[in-house]
């Protein structure tokens, strides 16, 4: 608990302070005079104004936002000396520069930052795939499980390289968000003389019309988790799997008349081993030491979801093949600028699906998952955080240049009404759209509250 509250701190305090910060360094490049810098709201904790300088900083109680105060005739009087200071008597493309520069620095930042965990490398499963899920796409067109993927591509593009399991997910998930179908270039486990040759699968993902991106959609596509080996882990000591007899390292090799290839079909065999809402006892053939065994399991029949599903209390599989994905310096910071790129379409269109019904509001998120998944990164290692860091700082930016009155996309959609018909935004209508941006803007929160609590209890 302390872990997720402070790696959620040092997260906002973060995000907040570069993007204030874009704002602050970009008016004291146009010569505008800035009053105070803060970084959360309410009552200062913290206050410092450096020698020389006329601007306060300050650090506030409460951390969910900041701002930059900078000298306005429409805020205050200005002292006839200092006019040529003030915001609002700034040209047109400097208070645009200024408004801009926040939502920028976040972007700026998330690029820096996926650059960093490219360098540094970080530590991912191999692209070796699971046995698909019955009734899925990837079973549909003939994945079996233990396929190395080496390269996919999305809709009629070309063939990208994947070097792990999470560049296949990340590539399956915005083909199938942005209805496009993918390709994948694999190699099948099976000896003989197809062995190591390549071959294309085609995943129709144009198909599935999903309206969320979570794990169901990984289900239905068939790419639910990386390869391994059928065997048992830890066993909880009043469990299933332990009054059946098994014991950790067992291998499992057959449930029922089944033959088990992989640890993701052992599981999915477990949870289908209810009827109604009791577990349905199998004969488990294990290897154990070099000998086969045969053993009864019933597993426990638990309600997930509405549903019945089996439960064994152990953890089923062995851990994937890691690998180390690391790229040059030039190859880092291009990949940290692509995928900050693809982060940023993507999550408009899924943004504009949701207001045209396509896509499902639980798609938006608040401080409670953001911070339980900030503590989640933090202590899976520095990488892990980083990659966080840079996934919050894009969502920051694209949030931010929305073009709601009260965030800095609608002062931008002001300014291009002033840019076009030369005249300002009249002060009455300026009135009405913020009255409708905090509407817009407390429902939005609303909503994510709402699915955090759900997300938490569920």
């Amino acid at each position: 608990m302390l872990m997720t509250v402070l790696a959620f701190v040092i997260a906002l305090g973060v995000l907040i302070a570069v993007h204030e910060y874009g704002h602050y360094r970009v008016a004291v490049a146009c010569g505008v005079k800035v009053l105070r810098f803060s970084v959360g709201f309410g009552k200062p904790l913290l206050r410092w104004r450096p020698k020389g300088s006329s601007t306060e900083f300050v650090l506030a109680a409460f951390p969910l936002g900041g701002y930059v105060r900078m000298l306005d005739e429409r805020e205050g009087a200005v002292a006839p000396e200092e006019r040529h200071l003030a915001f609002n008597n700034q040209p047109l493309r400097a208070r645009a520069a200024i408004v801009a520069a926040g939502p920028a620095a976040n972007l700026l930042l998330a690029v820096l930052l996926y650059a960093g965990v490219n360098w540094v490398g970080i530590e991912e499963p191999k692209p070796f795939l699971a046995s698909p899920g019955a009734g899925s796409l990837a079973q549909a067109a003939g994945l079996q499980g233990g396929e190395r993927v080496q390269a996919v591509a999305r809709g009629e593009g070309p063939m990208e390289p994947v070097r792990s399991f999470d560049e296949v997910r990340w590539a399956l998930a915005r083909a199938a968000l942005e209805g496009q179908d993918a390709r994948l270039e694999l190699v099948r486990p099976q000896a003989g003389a197809a062995a190591g040759a390549a071959t294309v699968l085609q995943l129709p993902l144009g198909s599935l019309e999903t309206r969320e991106a979570d794990e169901r959609l990984f289900e239905r596509i068939g790419v639910v988790a990386p390869w391994t080996p059928a065997v048992m882990g830890e066993l909880l000591a009043d469990g299933a799997a332990r009054r059946a007899g098994l014991r950790e390292g067992d291998r499992v090799l057959s449930v029922g008349p089944v033959a088990v290839r992989d640890g993701q079909q052992l599981r999915s065999l477990i949870r289908a081993s209810v009827r109604g809402s009791e577990g349905l006892a199998q004969d488990w053939r294990i290897e154990r030491g070099g000998q086969t065994l045969q053993l009864s399991v019933r597993p426990d029949a638990v309600q997930q979801d509405d549903q019945w599903v089996g439960r064994i209390g152990a953890f089923v599989g062995a851990a994937p093949e890691m690998t180390l994905v690391r790229r040059g310096f030039l190859e880092g910071l291009q990949n940290g600028a692509q995928r900050t790129w693809d982060l940023s379409v993507l999550t408009l269109r899924m943004m504009g699906r949701m207001v045209i019904g396509e896509a499902s509001i639980k798609n938006i998120s608040g401080p409670l998952t953001i911070a339980d998944y900030a503590g989640k990164s933090a202590s899976m290692g520095i990488t892990q955080y980083l990659a966080f860091l840079a996934l919050i700082s894009v969502s920051l930016g694209v949030l931010n240049l929305l073009p709601l009155p009260v965030l800095d996309g609608g002062h931008l959609m002001y300014y291009l009404w002033e840019g076009v018909t030369g005249r300002p935004v009249s002060e009455a209508w300026m009135e009405r759209l913020q009255r409708l941006g905090v509407a817009l803007l407390l429902l939005m929160m609303g909503i994510a509250f709402f699915n955090d609590i759900n997300r938490l209890l569920g």
